[in-house]
C-alpha cells in the first residue's frame, strides 16, 4: 500500500496505565477513531496494529460505508496475543500475523511494528488516546517513516498528550477541536470532495480525478 495512513490508538485502562487513564476521554477517543475512518476508508490505505478497543470501532465504521474494506485496510496482529484476538479480526480479511518472539511480549511487538512500519509507505501516522504503546510506536515510526507528518490528537487525552509534547511545536487545533472530521480532513490534506472507491484498484492516481464533479 502506498501513502498509507497510520493509526495508533488505544482506551487507557485505569489498572495497566492509570496516569494515561487519568487523562483520558474515552468520548473523544471514539469520536476521534470514527472520525478517522470516515475521512480516510475509501480514500488512503488505513494501517493499524490490532487493539481489542480499536478494532470493533474500526469495523462498524467500515461496515456502513459498504466499501471493499479489506483492500483499504491492513491490520497486523502479534500471535504473542493470538489467545486475545477480537473476533473482529477475521471480517477485515487483510490481517497479517507476526511472529511470537520468543514468548516474550516486548520482543514480539517490536517484531510486528517494524514489518508494519517497513512494509509500506506512510504519508502520516495519527495517534489517539492509548499508553505506553503508543509512545513506542511513535518512536519506532519516527525512525523508520521519517517525512511522515506526525497527528498526535491531544484532546483525546492519555498518551497522544506525551506523542504532542515530543513535538518542536504542536498545532492548536489538535489540543482544542473536537470536530475531528474536519481536524482530519486538514492535516491529512484529503479533500471532502474526493470521492470514495471500491477499492485501491479503481482510485485514480492523480487526486484532482478523485474529485465529485455534479454531473454535465
Amino acid at each position: 500500500m502506498m501513502d498509507a495512513i497510520f493509526l495508533s490508538a488505544g482506551v487507557p485502562d485505569p489498572r495497566r496505565g492509570p496516569e494515561y487513564a487519568a487523562t483520558a476521554d474515552t468520548v473523544a477517543i471514539t469520536a476521534a477513531v470514527s472520525a478517522l475512518v470516515y475521512v480516510t476508508l475509501g480514500r488512503r490505505p488505513l494501517i493499524w496494529g490490532g487493539h481489542p478497543a480499536i478494532t470493533p470501532m474500526i469495523w462498524v465504521i467500515a461496515e456502513d460505508l459498504g466499501l471493499d474494506y479489506g483492500r483499504w485496510v491492513g491490520l497486523y496482529q502479534s500471535r504473542h496475543f493470538e489467545d486475545q484476538f477480537p473476533q473482529d479480526n477475521a471480517r477485515f480479511g487483510n490481517v497479517t500475523l507476526t511472529d511470537d518472539i520468543a514468548g516474550d511480549r516486548a520482543q514480539s511487538l517490536l517484531h510486528m511494528r517494524r514489518r508494519m512500519f517497513s512494509e509500506h509507505r506512510f504519508a502520516a501516522a495519527v495517534f489517539i488516546g492509548g499508553m505506553g504503546g503508543i509512545i513506542d510506536e511513535y518512536d519506532l515510526f519516527r525512525e523508520l517513516q521519517p517525512e511522515a507528518a506526525i497527528i498526535p490528537v491531544v484532546s483525546t487525552g492519555g498518551a497522544a498528550i506525551e506523542v504532542g509534547k515530543r513535538l518542536d511545536a504542536l498545532v492548536p487545533d489538535l489540543a482544542d477541536d473536537p470536530d475531528y472530521v474536519a481536524l482530519f480532513h486538514r492535516h491529512l490534506g484529503v479533500s471532502a470532495r474526493e470521492q470514495r472507491f471500491a477499492n485501491p484498484d479503481a482510485q485514480p492516481r492523480d487526486i484532482e480525478a478523485r474529485y465529485w464533479r455534479p454531473p454535465e
